[in-house]
């Protein structure tokens, strides 16, 4: 039985009420996107854009950012979390490590001082479980509450003013081998969450609970009947192939959709106007596609549906029968692109599998498709079916070693979120560039252990790095700058009015460039490696801050910050021979950084950010 409670730090609970006892806690969530001094959900706003219209940090000034407060979560494992800041306070959360486990910090955005913190007691089974590190991607917000994904399956609801915990809601069970490591998204007054655990052969869905009672209003698997895909006449796949009664059980051997995978870890958008909410779901189950004949439905998969029903409204499968681990949880990102001389309502999709999609939101056409990395497991997308082609020399067989697989099981580009700047018309996109070596073996299902019948070594694409940051041009089809790095880069992007980007390295940089060029204006060298995702927003002093996670992990770093031999190259469902040398470069950490402009003399500077 779960136990819940929660700390209050001596002297706190006097400056808890002041600052946050205004009329203001009424104001929705959508309200609050609209202010520019705010940083209100994990993506900054529903169409997961993460762009602050902050623009007192510019390419003219942004040498002279300096460290402002830091804060340490007190868990020394991978810190992948998005801080929020609503109404002048921050709320950050933790991974599940440490002595409490998926803490829950509020603390005053300008100074830093900690005005409450909840502790929950998930159950320490839930480690044990977790495929690729006990990271926790960020909370929620809405009318008051802040809402907490806990590892152990769990969604809390918490007094935003207070701490306290108002509700909580069991969605999964461990012995399964499911957990949550995403941030959940509100919606119309709903959370959304989704399950992880697809290398455990879990069974993936989307709940949505009721934000006031947590009580649950719908959920949507990927895989199984049409009943609980919840498919019905009103859904409307663009591409024939995907039309059809229960394809969630057709397209896989018989009753292996129950054991299917296709979790959903990742990002949610949402549209107001078309009131669809878009979201990707992960690899089928096992790696080792020589057991599952078929396209596997729903992994793989976008999809469009109705957030107060949960009914889907469209689909396309990015991956049919993924034979590689090309989970496409990765972000959406919704924007309105004039193409062929026409404004189209567009969702942007950086691929796993190493291609950007450009679709059209409302029907799910693909409008084009094009490499972003060096790819040579798949020929291309064609556009007329909509089905990427793949290369197949690069089929893996049982007992086979299949060399040089470009990109890896990591994808192209993993978790780590893109930004998308209305100024510059570019997307903004943090990526690995590695491929691998595989071999497929048989594998047997148990609940709760690992369901994955492939060994795996990584290593460097062509050319050496292991990483990139670029920038994307979605309308001319093609990247416009890129900087490499020596490792992946896993942390998330943030891109500003003062036209300038941020991203971090796992080699411990955080680093400012100019968002036209790439040109780097600033680094700061931190104590631990970046995986966590950087946001923007208004002091109370009429600075602007940026905020981000210090702290090495997730899938490729926790050969830094585990007990993980890194000499043993396919450890870590093989990203441990890609990042041997990062136990060299960094050890595990949790500090949260926040920076502030300085004078070109080191004075504070006082100017309110431009809105």
């Amino acid at each position: 039985m779960l136990v819940r409670g929660f700390t209050l730090v001596a002297s706190v609970l006097c400056a808890v009420v002041a600052p946050l006892a205004t009329a203001s806690a009424q104001i929705d969530l959508a309200s609050r996107m609209k202010d520019p001094g705010q940083w209100p959900m994990a993506a900054r706003d529903y169409a997961n854009t993460r762009y602050s219209e902050l623009d007192q940090i510019n390419a003219g000034n942004a040498s002279r950012l300096q460290l402002a407060w830091t804060f340490s979560i007190g868990a020394d494992r991978g810190q992948e979390a998005a801080p929020l800041v609503v109404d002048g306070t921050m709320y950050v959360v933790g991974p599940y490590a440490g002595p409490y486990p998926n803490r829950v910090f509020a603390l005053d955005a300008t100074s830093g001082e900690l005005k409450w913190s909840y502790a929950p007691k998930p159950e320490p089974a839930a480690a044990g479980v977790a495929c690729c590190d006990v990271v926790n991607r960020g909370l929620g917000f809405d009318n008051g509450k802040v809402f907490l994904n806990t590892l152990d399956n769990h969604t809390v609801a918490l007094d935003a003013k207070t701490g306290k915990e108002l509700w909580h809601t069991k969605l999964g069970e461990i012995n399964k081998g499911e957990t949550i490591t995403m941030a959940p998204v509100v919606v119309k007054g709903k959370i959304l969450v989704g399950n992880s655990g697809g290398e455990m052969g879990v069974r993936g869905w989307v709940t949505a609970l009721d934000e006031n009672t947590g009580a649950i209003a719908w959920r949507a698997y990927s895989t199984g009947p049409d009943k609980d895909v919840l498919i019905g006449d009103d859904f409307k796949p663009f591409y024939d192939s995907l039309k059809g009664k229960d394809l969630g059980v057709k397209t896989w051997p018989a009753d292996r959709w129950q054991v299917g995978g296709a979790t959903m870890w990742g990002w949610i958008s949402y549209d107001p106007d078309l009131n669809l909410i878009y979201y990707g779901t992960a690899n089928p189950s096992p790696w080792n596609a020589n057991q599952r004949s078929g396209d596997n439905l729903w992994s793989t998969t976008i999809f469009a549906r109705d957030p107060d029903t949960g009914r889907a409204k469209w689909a396309y499968q990015v991956n049919p029968h993924d034979l590689f681990d090309h989970d496409e949880i990765n972000e959406n990102l919704l924007v309105d692109l004039e193409l062929n001389g026409q404004t189209r309502k567009v969702l942007i999709h950086p691929g796993r599998n190493g291609y950007m999609y450009v679709m059209d939101r409302a029907t799910g056409e693909v409008i084009s498709a094009d490499a972003y990395e060096f790819v040579n497991s798949y020929k291309g997308v064609d556009l007329k079916t909509g089905k990427i082609i793949p290369n197949e020399e690069k089929t893996p067989l049982v007992g086979k070693t299949v060399e040089n697989i470009c990109p890896s099981a990591p994808g192209a580009k993993d978790w780590q979120p893109s930004a998308w700047s209305p100024r510059t018309k570019l997307l903004y996109v943090p990526h690995q560039h590695l491929c691998m070596d595989f071999k497929a073996s048989q594998v047997g299902y148990v609940a709760g252990t690992p369901y994955v019948g492939a060994d795996v070594d990584m290593y460097a694409g062509p050319g050496g790095h292991r990483g990139e940051f670029m920038a994307w041009d979605p309308v001319a089809r093609k990247k416009v700058w890129e900087i490499h790095e020596k490792l992946p880069v896993w942390s998330g992007a943030l891109v500003t009015a003062g036209d300038v980007a941020f991203y971090g390295t796992m080699d411990r940089l955080f680093k400012a460039v100019d968002a036209k060029d790439g040109r780097v204006l600033w680094q700061f060298r931190a104590g631990s490696g970046f995986i966590g995702q950087p946001v923007s927003y208004g002091g109370a002093d009429g600075q602007q801050y940026i905020a981000i996670l210090s702290g090495v992990g997730g899938w490729p770093g926790v050969v830094a910050n585990a007990e993980v031999d890194q000499r043993v190259r396919n450890a870590a469902l093989g990203f441990t021979g890609a990042t041997q040398d990062l136990p060299f470069y960094t050890a595990g950490g949790s500090e949260l950084l926040v920076f502030k402009l300085g004078g070109a003399n080191g004075e504070d500077t006082s100017h309110a950010p431009s809105k």
